[in-house]
């Protein structure tokens, strides 16, 4: 900070060209582990979410707003990871783990629009499962192919909304230091770094980000609290699995938006155990996501299998 402020003071702002990601652990043993371990993590997420993609284009039984939402679902956790974990894993086996200004910059920008992507998606799978469970004779009209594009084009068109904030970033003046404690440019590490005032920054940075999380948690918790309750009521034998899917899902959910929420709203401060944090929703959960939508499936896990059996054919 002194340094910084030294430079503040003197009006000395010259650019900084690069970040330096600390990344997780500077212990080489460590290193090695961690590359073993987000490389397998990063390979579950691409099969895994590819296998469900094809799966859900490749089969007509599975055209149902649900499965169109979850093949897009795969697809923003590919984009979402693929973010991420490929500069990472470099950085895990280099000695300097440098960013050039524009690379921060372009992260920064694609993952808080997938990440905002995932959050609406999300909520919108919630509120699918509402209107099939709580209002199934409504649904199809409810929750038509149309009205399915409709709110996934809504979802992507409010990612990028929301990723417009990046250019609050670009024109804030750095001039050093300009070492990154993450293992990627994430909005709260990169503006501390900034030599001007960013209070007003981190209010804008947390009114976004941080509300987007609560407010898109709290309308999945209410989705959920709902169709909870309609179980209740109209409880049958067919209803085990639905509560049982519903905690799956609301647990998935806990382990994407509790972190989010807990690293963006939150202005004015930074801790060294965010870094840690921030691997629940950056590798976890797109790791959980297929898991748990589609292996708990019946007719997923059919198509899967005709697919399967498709393929050694060939």
């Amino acid at each position: 900070m002194g340094a910084r402020a030294e430079a503040m003071a003197l009006g000395n702002f010259s650019q900084v060209t690069e970040f330096i990601l600390l990344g997780l652990s500077d212990t080489r043993e460590l290193q090695v582990l961690f590359f073993t371990f987000f490389l397998l993590a990063y390979a579950m997420v691409l099969l895994g979410n590819l296998l469900v993609i094809v799966t859900v284009r490749t089969d007509p039984k599975l055209s149902s707003p649900m499965y169109l939402l979850l093949c897009n679902l795969s697809f923003i956790d590919i984009c979402c990871t693929s973010t991420i974990s490929p500069r990472m894993l470099v950085d895990l086996l280099s000695q300097r783990k440098a960013i050039a200004f524009e690379d921060c910059i372009a992260q920064l920008f694609f993952l808080h629009f997938v990440g905002a992507c995932e959050m609406f998606l999300l909520t919108v799978m919630a509120y699918d499962r509402y209107a099939a469970i709580c209002k199934p004779l409504h649904y199809t009209a409810i929750m038509s192919q149309q009205v399915c594009w409709v709110l996934v084009s809504a979802c992507r068109a409010g990612g990028f909304l929301h990723s417009v904030q990046t250019l609050l970033v670009v024109q804030l003046p750095f001039c050093g230091p300009n070492t990154i404690d993450n293992y990627f440019c994430d909005v709260p590490p990169v503006i501390q770094l900034a030599c001007t005032d960013i209070y007003v920054t981190e209010w804008l940075m947390a009114s976004n980000s941080g509300l987007i999380s609560l407010v898109c948690f709290l309308v999945l918790v209410t989705s959920y609290m709902f169709i909870l309750v309609t179980i209740r009521v109209r409880f049958t034998e067919g209803h085990w699995k639905v509560l049982s899917t519903c905690a799956s899902h609301v647990l998935v959910v806990t382990l994407f938006f509790v972190p989010c929420i807990f690293i963006y709203l939150r202005p004015f401060s930074t801790f060294p155990s965010d870094k840690h944090i921030c691997v629940i929703y950056t590798v976890f959960s797109p790791v959980m996501n297929p898991l748990i939508y589609t292996m708990r499936n019946s007719e997923v896990k059919a198509s899967m299998w005709k697919l399967w059996k498709r393929c050694r054919v060939f």
